[in-house]
């Protein structure tokens, strides 16, 4: 490919979730970027976050919510990490506000907070039970009317176009099977999690961890790559695809886990790790591959009100939530490790930033704290814009030619980076792959 026929903008960002749309929105408005998705500009997993974004409520409230987030990472977190979350919450949720997201609120108008497990104070904020659908929508709204942002969908990221450490730019390729290449003075990874590996995910399937396969090809740091979750409850079902989640703020709402024999066999509001293992423990005891959820202190049309959503995915199952016995189970969820970073979002590769799921910065440790996703998505993608706004560093021309026929179409390069991905959380945790990643796609 002759390097005049290359695309160029000032900043690609390589995913349309909210890390990849805050940051965009976070970047100077007279700076050129390009958002490339690869599927359509909603299929992102941060439509999926049903139950809230934390915030410092107040500064009496620090060293609770900060020592809720060490206690559920195992204490493998990055404090300074943790600090900067915490201590960005308030603003970060005033710029939502002020962008047009909504949150529910009380009677007299106040923000109506509310806790999920691990969490020892009331300090979630929430739109029903859509709350990543509200934010995302309402980010998109706004980059959709930035005249600098310009938007591809149906592109797939296959590669880095890299030198000495340097990052140029990457190799895509469109739903038509065309490649080509982006040349960018800063590239931005907010290409989500890794759950379209599993046979059973909460995740979007065409979320495939593609910026850490091709972090181990270029020789880009990952951090924790075993780390990864599993929420404790999906909705059971023996039908082929995504799971649906039935969020943490339903059991923070009262819901109870009980056993085959009907019996309530764990603190629900304990950390997603300590409860998963707890319901695994209770399927081996029975023998069965699912226990049961119900929400028995509501009335339908309150549980219809405060999780509509929750409430008519299982309703089409043919259970009431507050009245049946809702069959779950645990799925994959989410990737607590990744690409290494900074806590302004830089990897081991210059001009090569990475953010939301897809970083590793240490903030969430061995395990993620409830409601925390959003909110580090959010803190830590305006940083990297910041950290990129200025950056004055100059590449040069320097960069390496891409042969676009060396590449195989992106089914085979797909099912490169599975393998590559799976050989590294192998290598990492032989145990967790035999336990959670036998059966995966």
């Amino acid at each position: 490919m002759e390097k005049q026929s290359y695309i160029k903008t000032q900043t690609v960002i390589v995913g349309s979730g909210v890390a990849g749309l805050f940051t965009a929105l976070c970047l100077p408005e007279d700076m050129e970027i390009l958002i490339i998705t690869k599927e359509n500009l909603k299929d992102a997993d941060s439509y999926l976050a049903q139950g809230g974004v934390c915030v410092l409520k107040s500064v009496d409230d620090f060293s609770c919510y900060y020592e809720d987030t060490m206690k559920a990472g195992h204490y493998e977190n990055n404090p300074d990490a943790v600090r900067v979350m915490i201590e960005s919450s308030p603003d970060i949720i005033g710029t939502l506000v002020e962008l047009g997201v909504k949150f529910d609120t009380e009677d007299g108008g106040e923000f109506d907070y509310t806790r999920e497990g691990a969490h020892r104070q009331n300090r979630i904020l929430h739109y029903k039970d859509e709350t990543g659908k509200q934010i995302t929508d309402a980010l998109l709204s706004v980059a959709r009317s930035r005249r600098n942002i310009t938007f591809v969908t149906q592109t797939t990221m296959i590669d880095f176009i890299e030198c000495d450490n340097t990052c140029y730019g990457i190799v895509c390729e469109d739903e038509y099977g065309e490649m080509g290449a982006i040349l960018a003075n800063d590239i931005v990874l907010a290409t989500g999690g890794i759950g379209g590996l599993f046979l059973n995910s909460t995740n979007f399937p065409h979320i495939t961890g593609d910026s850490f396969a091709l972090s181990l090809k270029h020789g880009v740091e990952l951090q924790d790559m075993n780390y990864i979750q599993i929420h404790p409850t999906t909705l059971y079902s023996k039908k082929k695809g995504r799971r649906f989640l039935i969020s943490e703020s339903v059991r923070g709402e009262g819901a109870i886990l009980l056993n085959e024999n009907g019996e309530r066999f764990t603190d629900e509001l304990q950390p997603r790790d300590v409860v998963t293992n707890a319901i695994v423990e209770e399927m081996k005891k029975f023998g069965t591959d699912h226990v049961y959820l119900t929400l028995p202190n509501m009335t339908s049309e309150e549980a219809a009100k405060r999780f509509p959503n929750i409430f008519e995915a299982c309703k089409e199952e043919g259970y009431d939530i507050t009245k049946d016995k809702v069959p779950v189970t645990p799925a994959q969820h989410y990737m607590m490790g990744g690409v290494k970073t900074d806590i302004n979002g830089a990897t081991s590769m210059k001009h090569l930033y990475a953010v939301g799921e897809t970083a590793c910065n240490g903030v969430h440790g061995k395990n993620r704290l409830a409601s925390n996703s959003l909110l580090e998505s959010l803190v830590f993608a305006k940083r990297a814009a910041d950290l990129i706004a200025n950056d004055k560093d100059e590449k040069g021309d320097d960069f390496p030619d891409v042969d676009l026929k060396a590449y195989p179409n992106k089914y085979e390069i797909q099912k490169e980076f599975k393998a590559l991905i799976m050989d590294e959380i192998k290598r990492k945790d032989e145990a967790f792959y035999d336990k959670w990643c036998d059966n995966e796609n």
